[in-house]
């Protein structure tokens, strides 16, 4: 009998430096063009994908079973997925999981997000490692049709993240509130009904979790837009202000985000960042940002406070860092990588405004850093009693 002729690969994924990897095609069709990062999470795809911070990014998952729990609207971290696209070793399953309403195949497709299967996702991951996140072309043809050249060039000539201000893509187009705390087995998300802090929380990109962990944490929370100008943060008399995680480049939202939140600590109100709120906060207080190499993106991150000693398992998701070394008199760092020695956390001397680089909604990820969520409801909780 003649052996079967092998299949075509129906996607490719074109680095700029001419390197192609082939695999299976599915999701949307077509191209995008992107930075390229791995996650090392053995859980929360779907989290991953949908949260606003991989604006601009293609993500390879290291855990080769993906799609095995398919999606449920309850996991979205905003409402469609804001990934540009994903890259796995192995080809999705069928869903096998209680809480599943959809395929992750027939969710990409109709989300319009392309993916590609059968990569030696390995290989790539040491070469994203070694040479820093790439610039690449994602192409799905289900006629294996591929102009290489043309994507390679694609990839190339592709600006990148630095310079770039992706919150404003990401960001809610006008204000709202919202009042929906953390899941909770067995009747899912409740709703915060007696509230006790009032707090607007600036949307650079912010993860639904984030704002559940805060009303959790029994907070009142008005939402407002990227752009929000002090005087309309401060118009809605907060008991503390919450700066949200985010995409793109920190330097290139901070030129207006900056003023912002300077203007807010001139108030003398608590103030808690995360991710790129964290990156705000540290440069309104006159610090520095760098461009990662690949930046830190999983669940399994272990962070130092300096204060207790306590080592933290975190989920991370950041291509750029705080740079220690530029932060001023008065601002001390707080949590440091274990991995690499970057800074993950910072504290103003004597005033109750810090912010971490780690994710302590942790979804997906451990919950060990959730307390920094109940520091800034004390602190609310204390400036009212003095």
């Amino acid at each position: 009998m003649a052996a079967s002729a092998p299949s075509k690969p129906t996607a490719c994924l074109a680095l700029a430096d001419g390197t192609v990897f082939y695999g299976t095609g599915f999701g949307a069709t077509g191209e995008t063009v992107a930075e390229l990062c791995f996650n090392t999470a053995m859980t929360g795809y779907q989290e991953i994908m949908t949260d606003p911070s991989y604006a601009g990014q293609i993500v390879t998952f290291t855990f080769p079973h993906i799609g095995n729990t398919g999606v449920t609207p309850e996991d979205d971290e905003t409402a469609d997925p804001v990934a540009a696209g994903m890259v796995v070793k192995w080809d999705p399953t069928l869903a096998s999981n209680w809480r599943a309403t959809e395929e992750l195949k027939d969710w990409l497709t109709r989300t319009g997000r392309i993916a590609i299967g059968g990569v030696d996702t390995r290989r790539l991951t040491r070469a994203i490692r070694q040479q820093g996140a790439p610039h690449v072309a994602l192409a799905h043809d289900p006629e294996g049709n591929f102009d290489i050249e043309a994507l390679v060039a694609k990839a190339r000539e592709w600006s990148g993240l630095v310079g770039l201000d992706l919150a404003k893509d990401v960001t809610c187009a006008q204000s709202y509130r919202w009042d929906e705390m953390r899941w909770a087995w067995p009747d899912g998300y409740a709703h915060q009904e007696n509230p006790q802090h009032k707090v607007v929380a600036i949307d650079y990109g912010a993860k639904r979790n984030i704002l559940r962990c805060l009303a959790s944490a029994g907070c009142d929370v008005t939402v407002l837009p990227a752009t929000a100008t002090a005087e309309e943060v401060l118009a809605h008399n907060p008991d503390g202000v919450f700066l949200s995680n985010g995409p793109g480049d920190p330097a290139a939202t901070g030129e207006y985000a900056v003023p912002m939140i300077q203007e807010v600590l001139k108030a003398d109100l608590p103030v808690f960042g995360i991710c790129l709120g964290h990156q705000m906060l540290a440069l309104a207080l006159g610090g520095k940002t760098v461009k990662m190499n690949h930046g830190h993106h999983g669940a399994n991150h272990p962070v130092k406070e300096h204060s207790t000693g306590k080592v933290e398992i975190t989920s991370m998701n950041h291509g750029f860092a705080v740079d220690a070394q530029t932060l001023p008199e008065g601002v001390e760092e707080t949590h440091v990588s274990l991995f690499d020695g970057s800074n993950c956390g910072i504290r103003m001397s004597g005033r109750p405004v810090y912010s971490v680089q780690h994710h302590p909604e942790a979804s997906p990820g451990p919950q060990d850093s959730f307390y920094l969520f109940e520091r800034f409801a004390e602190a609310m909780a204390e400036r009212k009693s003095a």
